[in-house]
């Protein structure tokens, strides 16, 4: 099998298992807070990740960066997984998974405008067609079709949906300028979120979870939402001849996603939810293209 073969057969367990974990947040839910869902999934993710480091002998890395590297650690650490995921499972808590997944997956149109403030770099005609495409697809899901009406199914579950998708641009950002290894960099980050995530557990919620269906989530959520996919996608990215060859297979994710939300959750999928999820992909794929003749 060619190194090509493979990076495809990664990315496509990547997209996967990365479609079935709105499904497993919305599930989870039912029996932990978001509180808890955040700290257990980050404490699974954190053991997960460190036996990885520690079987390709890469746990020695941890301990051998500089000062200002455990700073950026630490600060990404409160960006991603802290608050992303307290932000992003509260937004699931309030909104059905067909509407929080889409709405969070407008993160690279966040990036581009972010971008411009933070990277200095200049928006094109492009970008601008891109990102109104994908945020009028935004309004629809968002209003349930009624765009003329403009009633926000739930006004807080919507902006902390959109909400998430700017800590994550934030921290792709910032996440950019770091040239460790990126299991190492994640793995600190991981270690450095989980004083925050226990503490707020234990102030604001309960150490203790109350099922054991919520704990069986918390722990499929850490290991194929956090940790395991995230490996698998950078290896295929990696094996791959044109990371873009890989990279696109992610836009099937969100349609698999509602395949599953339809079928494990029970949603009944609204047709305003398959147009507006229609226009955010099309908006990414044009921004994409975009990019990719800027590149050349």
């Amino acid at each position: 099998m060619t190194g090509q073969n493979k990076a495809y057969i990664l990315a496509l367990i990547a997209v996967l298992l990365w479609s079935t974990v709105a499904s497993a947040f919305k599930l989870s839910l039912e029996h932990v807070d978001h509180i808890q869902l955040v700290f257990y999934a980050s404490l699974v993710s954190t053991l997960i990740l460190g036996a990885i480091l520690g079987g390709q002998g890469k746990l020695r890395l941890v301990f051998t960066c500089s000062r200002r590297q455990y700073l950026r650690s630490a600060m990404l650490g409160f960006l991603n997984p802290f608050l992303y995921y307290l932000v992003l499972f509260k937004a699931y808590d309030l909104l059905p998974a067909q509407e929080a997944q889409p709405l969070n997956y407008t993160w690279a149109l966040t990036l581009s405008l972010l971008a411009v403030p933070l990277l200095k770099q200049k928006i094109s005609l492009r970008d601008i067609a891109a990102l109104c495409t994908g945020y009028c697809g935004v309004v629809v899901i968002s209003t349930h079709g009624d765009v003329l009406g403009f009633r926000l199914s739930d006004p807080i579950g919507v902006v902390l949906a959109l909400g998430s998708a700017f800590v994550w641009a934030l921290y792709w950002i910032y996440n950019t300028k770091d040239t460790r290894d990126p299991a190492v960099a994640l793995f600190l980050s991981f270690i450095f979120s989980l004083p925050l995530s226990l503490l707020v557990c234990v102030t604001f919620s309960s150490i203790r979870p109350t099922h054991v269906h919520g704990l069986l989530g918390t722990i499929y959520v850490g290991a194929f939402e956090m940790s395991v996919t995230f490996l698998l996608w950078l290896s295929a990215l990696r094996l791959s001849a044109n990371a873009a060859k890989v990279s696109t297979l992610i836009f099937l994710s969100p349609f698999v996603s509602l395949i599953f939300i339809h079928h494990i959750v029970g949603e009944e999928i609204l047709r305003s939810t398959l147009v507006g999820l229609v226009l955010i992909v099309a908006g990414l794929l044009l921004q994409r293209v975009g990019a990719s003749r800027t590149s050349r």
